[in-house]
């Protein structure tokens, strides 16, 4: 299970976030020069791991996340562990001829076998609550970066505001990296919702 934000999700939230260009006009090639071009375009680009490790949003969640998807983990391990010593004592019991009658072989049997139905149905129910919630939390972040950088570029007026992660932008002048701006002010408009920061105090309560 990925306890982390998806990495993935947030590259397509910078692509060709620019107010002033129309998307369903222009391409974006995969080469992309970071600087004014004859047609007049202004680019600049984002680094995603930078603004992943920086934007507090990020790491807040990140932090429930890691909680919630522990929480799951364990609450499974303790059913499973559960199962097997059931498993186990009704073996011994069937080896040991503690059982008067077949039927109560079968009844024993098949407890085991709801008991197994129910974990399984158990880990799929937990492990799609968890994934609806990083969907979620994907969404909520996306629409803040979105919100920012439309304010951002009022000012700005880039065209394209490009993500740069890993080798994807094969030329990358530093001088249009803009990162630090807007993870800058991604983090001054910040503010934590009283239910996260609930859930990040009782983390740290955790870790000491």
């Amino acid at each position: 299970m990925n306890k982390n934000l998806t990495y993935a999700a947030f590259a397509a939230t910078l692509l060709l976030a620019a107010c002033g260009a129309k998307e369903e006009e222009e391409t974006v090639k995969e080469t992309v020069q970071t600087e004014e071009t004859t047609t007049g375009l202004k680019i600049a680009y984002v680094e995603l791991d930078t603004l992943m490790s920086q934007y507090q949003l990020y790491k807040d969640y990140s932090e429930v996340l890691t909680r919630k998807g522990n929480n799951i983990q364990k609450t499974l391990a303790q059913k499973q562990r559960a199962l097997e010593s059931h498993a186990a004592s009704v073996q011994k019991k069937y080896e040991n001829n503690e059982f008067t009658t077949r039927d109560e072989v079968e009844r024993a049997q098949a407890s085991i076998e709801k008991e197994q139905r129910d974990l399984a149905e158990l880990a799929d129910r937990l492990q799609n609550e968890f994934a609806l919630e990083q969907a979620r939390i994907n969404e909520e972040a996306r629409d803040s970066i979105q919100s920012f950088l439309k304010q951002y570029n009022k000012t700005k007026k880039y065209d394209y505001v490009m993500v740069k992660a890993g080798d994807n932008l094969l030329i990358a002048n530093p001088k249009y990296n803009i990162t630090n701006d807007i993870v800058k002010g991604l983090n001054k408009r910040y503010k934590v919702k009283p239910e996260v920061a609930e859930q990040i105090k009782a983390v740290k309560e955790e870790k000491d």
